[in-house]
């Protein structure tokens, strides 16, 4: 959890939740969660009373749809039904346009969730005193606060640990996979198997449009052996690098750890 600006001054502060409260970024126990969060707002000394939330992609899919320049809401409905089915008793879908000044046609981001897992999520917001005002997928929010309009993130402080692709400032893929702690040397091949069968399948879906300059940005809590990365990098082709920090962001909020919240910070920063 974060509260303040970008810029400005942040307090922020983690906790973990009652086993089995929250499994896979899935919460089946909304007031566990909820009894977690309160502790860590007074320790925060949160004094907002609204929040942005970051769900976990487990909860939800998304697609980029390509459409043309003149098609009508009734036809981007039409194109989420056919790349995202769903049962509408339990699936809720939302599209926004995405601002892109140099493509032909009409750019759509779609999510589809499960609207009961949602709600475990806004209740435990709810439960713990505060009013969820916007939530969305962690990818997009991790999109928002990395420097690089093209690149992977593998997030190795989630669990399950987790692998974003973005393009074009925006998430395309969203993937995960179990990787044993501590990381020693011989977990090299451990992360280029999920690497490349993320890189593949955005390949394939794109044509090849995903350059070998884009770097892999790995994000952990842990102290990674200073050879992994470049091992890593000769393994699958692309620049491996520790995630820096985003701008204005102060040092002493560990941005690896939060960088889902700061991604929701600078939504409206």
């Amino acid at each position: 959890m974060v509260e303040g600006t970008v810029g400005g001054e942040m307090r922020c502060g983690s906790s973990s939740v009652p086993d089995g409260a929250s499994v896979g970024g899935k919460v089946s126990d909304p007031a566990g969660v909820a009894r977690a969060l309160k502790p860590l707002l007074a320790r925060i000394e949160v004094t907002q009373t609204r929040a942005f939330v970051a769900a976990s992609d487990a909860v939800a899919t998304f697609r980029i749809l390509r459409l043309a320049s003149t098609s009508t809401p009734r036809d981007v409905d039409a194109a989420i039904a056919r790349e995202l089915p769903f049962d509408p008793q339990r699936m809720a879908t939302r599209w926004l346009d995405v601002v892109d000044p140099q493509a032909q046609q009409r750019v759509v981001y779609a999510a589809a969730w499960d609207q009961a897992l949602v709600k475990n999520i806004t209740e435990a917001i709810k439960l713990a005193g505060l009013e969820p005002t916007v939530v969305e997928l962690k990818s997009a929010s991790v999109a928002r606060a990395v420097p690089a309009p093209a690149c992977v993130v593998v997030d190795l402080s989630s669990s399950p640990a987790e692998i974003v692709l973005i393009d074009k400032h925006l998430p395309r893929v969203w993937h995960t996979f179990t990787v044993e702690e501590p990381i020693g040397d011989d977990a090299v091949s451990a992360l280029a198997a999920p690497l490349r069968t993320t890189l593949r399948f955005y390949r394939r879906q794109s044509n090849g449009d995903f350059g070998p300059s884009a770097p892999v940005f790995v994000s952990s809590e842990q102290t990674l052996p200073p050879q992994l990365l470049s091992e890593l990098s000769g393994l699958i082709g692309q620049p491996v690098l520790l995630l820096p920090a985003p701008a204005r962001v102060p040092h002493n909020v560990r941005h690896s750890t939060y960088l889902a919240c700061l991604g929701l910070l600078m939504r409206r920063s």
